[in-house]
């Protein structure tokens, strides 16, 4: 097979390399469900490994510890090596740690495995922007990033649901055993479609004190954070919020809505991003900060709800492209250690939308979340507003990149 590290040509309207881009969609994709499939099978792995099922949820909290200590580590300490090399082991992680998961009688073993999964995913993450923006002109990265970062949203909306559906019919084990077949499957895609390409040089490599205290990487990093905490604060408790309103057997309903909003957001963001980046940060933040409004008004009424989630579901589908695009922008050469910080500020605005908005449900019930959304969002929007020089600059991308 061959691959080439050479750099693809200027060419704007060069044909995107979509089974390349589409197999780093199905990495993300393998990513997210690994992730969050024990939240929908939590009684069968309780009952087939005879412990609580609150302990059983440990295990998706040690595959996001796993991410957020090993993703800027690992990200370092693998520059040197051949790209595809370094996503080939994250993916085979997965086949053999999957595995482990499947067929563990043993609660202590399947927490091990859970937690290195995460650190295979926390590499993974810190991987693929760069990787698909390696693939393409300048011009076009914004598309490509946009192509490969799919694999979240369907994940959301699609896999969780199906995992759960899967591990009820057939088992929670044969579940787990399914992503490894796929898993599989995407190795013999990679080898197939995903060029190589060399690590930095030592000369070229940056160490993470020099790229965090570059120039806008602080401020992209703040929105981030800002703006996933008020995401995952109702997207981790939308059953509670929901209930308000009467849905409470609809949540399928209404997550499946979210995901669709979403799918729909990453077509329109993939085709604005080289050109209105910070308009598109800036106008999602804003929406998304109306939405929390009018859920303080009228989150009780059901129209208010189902609108309101289709809404939420439009800003937050293009988030990860916006913001992992802003940050590679920003820190140039340092981009695969500067996304390595991504992967960490994301994953800590997971495990704190779970933890305040947990506070906040104890101490005010669910009506508490969107006063506070509204305020990390408002906070967001007015970092990223001040951010113009560096970070969220306005104009065409290729102008920026050629004059980094």
């Amino acid at each position: 097979m061959k691959t080439s590290a050479t750099p693809p040509p200027e060419r704007a309207d060069a044909p995107l390399p979509l089974g390349a881009l589409l197999a780093l969609a199905m990495t993300g994709f393998i990513c997210i469900v690994t992730e969050t499939l024990p939240a929908g099978l939590l009684p069968q792995m309780a009952a087939g490994l005879g412990i609580s099922q609150s302990l059983a949820g440990q295990s998706v909290t040690a595959y996001a510890l796993g991410s957020l200590l090993a993703a800027i580590p690992l990200t370092i300490a693998t520059q040197r090596w051949r790209r595809r090399n370094v996503l080939l082991l994250t993916i085979l992680g997965f086949l053999v740690l999957n595995s482990i998961t499947a067929w563990s009688t043993h609660y202590g073993a399947t927490l091990v495995a859970r937690f290195l999964a995460g650190v295979a995913a926390g590499l993974a993450w810190s991987l693929l922007a760069g990787y698909a923006r390696r693939m393409v002109a300048v011009r076009q990265q914004g598309k490509a990033m946009a192509v490969a970062m799919l694999g979240t949203p369907i994940a959301l909306s699609l896999g969780v649901p199906l995992g759960t559906w899967l591990g009820a019919a057939i088992g929670w084990r044969w579940a787990f055993a399914a992503m490894s077949g796929l898993t599989v499957v995407l190795v013999v895609w990679v080898l197939a479609k995903v060029p190589d390409y060399p690590g930095q040089a030592r000369a070229e490599r940056l160490s993470l004190a020099k790229v965090f205290v570059g120039p806008g990487v602080r401020p992209v990093l703040a929105v981030v954070v800002a703006w996933m905490l008020a995401h995952n604060i109702l997207y981790t408790y939308v059953a509670p919020f929901v209930a308000r309103a009467g849905l409470a057997t609809h949540v399928d309903v209404i997550l499946l809505i979210f995901g669709l909003a979403a799918l729909v957001a990453i077509a329109f963001t993939g085709r604005l991003v080289d050109h209105h980046l910070r308009t598109l940060v800036l106008g999602s933040l804003a929406l998304f900060a109306v939405v929390s409004l009018l859920f303080v008004w009228v989150g009780r009424v059901p129209a208010a709800i189902y609108i309101g989630v289709a809404v939420w579901g439009i800003t937050f589908g293009g988030a990860a492209t916006l913001l992992q695009t802003a940050l590679a922008d920003t820190a140039g050469e340092g981009a695969d250690v500067a996304l390595s910080m991504n992967v960490v500020a994301w994953n800590s605005a997971i495990a704190g939308g779970g933890l305040l908005g947990g506070l906040l449900l104890k101490t005010w019930g669910a009506a508490a979340f969107p006063p506070a959304m509204l305020m990390l969002l408002v906070a967001g929007w007015c970092i990223a507003w001040s951010a113009r020089a560096h970070g969220f600059r306005a104009g065409a991308r290729a102008v920026h990149a050629a004059g980094h």
